[in-house]
């Protein structure tokens, strides 16, 4: 499932942005453009951020962005975002943040697929540094079709 949620339109490496908001923002687009979700997504992924703190940064350096499917989700979609400058997050044990993975679902259970296989990417420390090393966002298209 990865890899098909996973295509070159929702793929992005860029070189740095100014702040978490930006990040999300950023990160959020290819989803935006392709109409998985709706600029509604953006804003309830930071009044989650601002009332909860960074709950969705998940491990060295990852972060999983994501609302509720009513806040504005059209289908299941996936994008990643590499920032190669990395960016803070307010994630003390996780910071700087390169790796968004920005999730969209519509029901509480047809995501169930995807966070199994994103577990088993974020478990796999040898495939993450090859994301984390990526110099273009070819290589990570290649990496994840890889996993």
């Amino acid at each position: 499932m990865l890899k098909t949620l996973l295509n070159r339109n929702v793929i992005q490496w860029i070189p740095g942005v100014k702040d978490w908001k930006e990040a999300i923002e950023v990160a959020c687009q290819p989803l935006i453009n392709n109409g998985a979700i709706q600029p509604s997504y953006v804003e309830a992924i930071y009044h989650s951020h601002e009332t909860f703190g960074p709950y969705y940064v998940i491990g060295s350096g990852l972060a999983i962005p994501h609302a509720r499917p009513e806040q504005g989700a059209n289908r299941l979609a996936l994008s990643l975002t590499f920032i190669k400058q990395g960016v803070m997050f307010g994630s003390v044990e996780n910071d700087p943040v390169k790796l968004l993975f920005v999730f969209a679902t519509t029901s509480s259970d047809s995501h169930i697929e995807v966070i199994a296989e994103l577990a088993g990417l974020f478990d796999d420390q040898p495939k993450i540094n090859q994301l984390m090393q990526a110099k273009n966002q070819d290589e990570i298209f290649s990496i994840v079709q890889g996993y």
